[in-house]
């Protein structure tokens, strides 16, 4: 008989949203400051060096992700999410400090692998506490916690930096720590699925990724995250130019960026409601369909209230299909090896942000980002979509873990 949950678990979302708030912060002030580390000519940092701490930043947060998720199957939820805040928050205060820019990247790194660690965590935990019926909701509400810390850090850099410089972005992006950290302590509960599978199943958390018929379901949730990563952080990163290439002035790019983000807000509420109504495979295979259509739309010139219309609804299925997809991995697998297997995805799903602006970047060298840019990401967002029918229906019930839920 599985346990029953704690009433303490209506804790579990606000503040498994707040670390993710502060990691979405984290995450974004890199690029808030990088314009002002270069202008300024701090450490004697070039383009190509910004550009290596800017990779090994997402190389951290790759193999935090990977690792956090066994250290999470095996010493629980809570302590694991703890860590991870404490872990990036402390870095993330140190790079004020910096005194070059080797210890920078090294610090940027050593704070990757909390952030890594901390959303898969975060998204574990509240897909265990969620009420019947109800995770695919709880998983897409924790992740319009990213978005408002992306959106808080470009807000605060407009105000902070001019009077106060870029050191202290840093300090307030770590100072929240401060009172997350006791609360987490004395409010945050373990998941019950955790304690009940350590008194269970010890020790399998990675071989029930790959056995009792759970091998091609690990391996399209992988490509599936690949996908929907890639779409991520190449939309983000090369949106703005494709359109100017496109013939858009800056400020229509710039416009239509924002208007992408949005969606994504609006996209993620939508998305924990369907998914919640009519399964989760079911929508995480429609909203990944979805992103292909709209972003194939974008190759056509189209009059402006219907561009804004499309690239508000490319936002809507793009960012959402990545969150169903955890979602997902949250009710395929047992309690015993879900921490491990969410870490996995969201861990080689990171290859695809690396790839993503790389393959943006290609494209617009070689003349081509407008319109076979828009193609390219459409075919992305199909593979995503044939990627979770490749999971199959039978996957949580071969992994002995409960169907995707429907209301």
């Amino acid at each position: 008989m599985p346990l029953r949950p704690s009433p303490a678990r209506a804790w579990a979302l606000p503040l498994c949203w707040a670390a993710v708030l502060l990691d979405g912060f984290d995450v974004v002030v890199l690029g808030t400051v990088l314009p002002v580390l270069l202008r300024e000519h701090v450490w004697g940092l070039t383009p190509g060096t910004a550009s290596v701490v800017t990779t090994v930043g997402l190389v951290g947060m790759l193999l935090g992700a990977l690792v956090i998720g066994s250290v999470t199957d095996l010493i629980g939820r809570r302590r694991a999410l703890m860590i991870s805040v404490a872990m990036f928050s402390v870095f993330t205060a140190l790079c004020a400090v910096a005194p070059s820019a080797e210890t920078f990247g090294a610090l940027r790194f050593l704070a990757g692998l909390g952030l890594g660690g901390c959303m898969p965590t975060a998204l574990t935990l509240v897909g265990e506490h969620a009420a019947d019926g109800r995770g695919g909701r709880a998983t897409t509400m924790i992740m319009t916690g990213y978005h408002v810390g992306a959106v808080a850090t470009a807000l605060l850099g407009i105000v902070v930096i001019p009077d106060l410089g870029w050191k202290a972005m840093f300090v307030i992006g770590a100072a929240p720590a401060l009172v997350l950290l006791p609360l987490m302590y004395r409010r945050l509960p373990e998941s019950t699925s955790f304690l009940e599978g350590r008194r269970t199943e010890k020790g399998v958390a990675v071989r029930t990724l790959f056995q009792g018929g759970m091998l091609r379901a690990t391996l399209a949730f992988w490509v599936a995250s690949f996908m929907g990563l890639l779409l991520v952080y190449g939309l983000n990163t090369w949106l703005p130019e494709i359109m100017r290439q496109a013939g858009y002035p800056l400020g229509a790019a710039l416009g239509l960026l924002l208007t992408l983000n949005v969606g994504a807000i609006v996209g993620l509420l939508v998305a924990g409601q369907v998914a919640d109504r009519v399964g989760i495979r079911a929508s995480g295979i429609g909203w990944f369909a979805g992103a292909a259509v709209f972003l194939a739309l974008l190759s056509v010139r189209l009059p402006t209230v219907g561009l804004y219309a499309a690239v508000f609804l490319a936002g809507c299925f793009v960012f959402s299909a990545q969150v169903l997809v955890y979602a997902y991995v949250v009710h395929a697998y047992p309690a015993v090896s879900r921490a491990t297997a969410m870490g996995s995805v969201a861990g080689l799903g990171r290859i695809g942000a690396i790839v993503g602006p790389m393959v943006g970047g290609m494209l617009l060298s070689a003349g081509l980002a407008y319109p076979w840019g828009f193609y390219a990401f459409a075919v992305v967002g199909a593979c995503g979509a044939l990627a979770v029918v490749a999971v199959g229906r039978r996957a949580g019930r071969a992994a002995g873990a409960p169907e995707p839920v429907r209301a």
